[in-house]
């Protein structure tokens, strides 16, 4: 019994840390950083297998979910545009040597707010889905996966694109720092 308990307290425990964790990940998408050339070369290409990933998983399930690939690829672009806006109203403060940045605060929020949604609503319509196999229904076709993915597509849509682009800004920064000496 005290096992089971442990786990239940667990469970809750990683529950209740969910609204903590994606409070900590906004204040630390908002603040002032200094643009490392090895970060972004390292995000780039993890974002890129990540990426490459999804759209391998989401061609998959489209298999048994229609219309998953579409949405997923539609997501993707989505948040690729969102990363070319995101670009072009962050901060960006050159040094001598250095390049800071710092990333739009409401399009963060927004980016946040659209995750949470996203899950709040995919664990409510699983719930509600489940009567959907109760009467004879798929309810896994019926949760909405497609626009959960589609929504899921967005972040790594959006941070592909922008880490691209402070990489491309930051080779910039690095030849006009050359040409001045």
């Amino acid at each position: 019994m005290p096992l089971l308990l442990i786990v239940a307290l667990v469970v809750l425990l990683g529950i209740v840390m969910i609204p903590v964790g994606i409070l900590q990940r906004y204040r630390v998408g908002t603040r002032r950083q200094k643009a490392r050339g090895w970060v972004a070369a390292l995000n780039v290409l993890g974002l890129a297998v990540s990426t490459l990933l999804f759209l391998i998983v989401a061609g998959l399930t489209s298999i048994w979910v229609p219309n998953v690939l579409q949405y997923s690829a539609a997501g993707l672009a989505g948040g690729a545009l969102l990363g070319v806006l995101g670009l072009w109203l962050t901060t960006w403060e050159s040094g001598l040597d250095e390049l800071h940045y710092t990333p739009h605060r409401l399009l963060v929020l927004g980016l946040t707010i659209l995750v949470s949604a996203r899950i709040a609503y995919s664990l409510w319509r699983s719930w509600v889905s489940w009567q959907a196999g109760l009467s004879g229904g798929s309810w896994f076709v019926a949760t909405g996966l497609a626009g959960a993915m589609a929504a899921g597509a967005v972040v790594p849509g959006y941070y592909l694109v922008y880490w691209l682009g402070v990489r491309r800004r930051l080779r910039l920064h690095a030849r006009r720092s050359l040409r001045r000496m």
